[in-house]
């Protein structure tokens, strides 16, 4: 009887243990979320009050989310006609006909803030596709949960680079305005 109370006490205080630990990676992802759009908002600002951009060789790479495991986006874009680019993707297609034409600076800090936000967004769709996914072997070791993981964030870093959904234009032209 007493193995079998402290059985039942020990699997539950593991759940509880594992949901606290689910909770308090949420909190962490939400927190970071949060960190990275007042900090895509400081660029915005930053660029307005100098209107001069900085370019991303020119910034120390000390924005990189905790537990990111990519390579990042700095120093993705390097030439000059970076600098004077048009919207790709869903920023050039929902794009008003009777505004102003916009040009992207995708050297800018602000372009690559934006492009974290993006990955951010694509992470969060492949994570939520990747747990629709039945598993045909059961439980999964931590080790293999972790790797999994960083073969995810690398797809969704691959695809920001090279997709083109345009959300990061969307921002950038959003916040560039303001």
């Amino acid at each position: 009887m007493n193995s079998v109370n402290f059985t039942t006490s020990y699997n539950s205080s593991l759940t509880s243990g594992n949901q606290s630990l689910q909770n308090a990676k949420d909190m962490g992802d939400i927190s970071r979320f949060n960190d990275l759009v007042k900090s895509a908002q400081a660029a915005a600002e930053e660029q307005k009050v100098n209107m001069s951009s900085v370019s991303s060789s020119q910034v120390k790479d000390g924005s990189k989310l905790n537990g990111d495991y990519t390579q990042g986006f700095s120093g993705l874009y390097k030439t000059e006609a970076d600098k004077h680019s048009a919207p790709i993707g869903a920023a050039a297609n929902g794009a008003n006909p009777h505004a102003p034409k916009t040009e992207i600076d995708r050297t800018s800090k602000l372009y690559e803030q934006a492009l974290q936000l993006e990955n951010y967004f694509v992470k969060i769709m492949l994570s939520s596709m990747r747990n629709t996914v039945q598993k045909a072997g059961g439980e999964q070791s931590y080790a293999q949960s972790m790797y999994e993981d960083m073969m995810y964030d690398q797809y969704s870093e691959t695809l920001t680079k090279n997709a083109g959904f345009g959300l990061a234009d969307q921002i950038y032209t959003e916040l560039a305005q303001k």
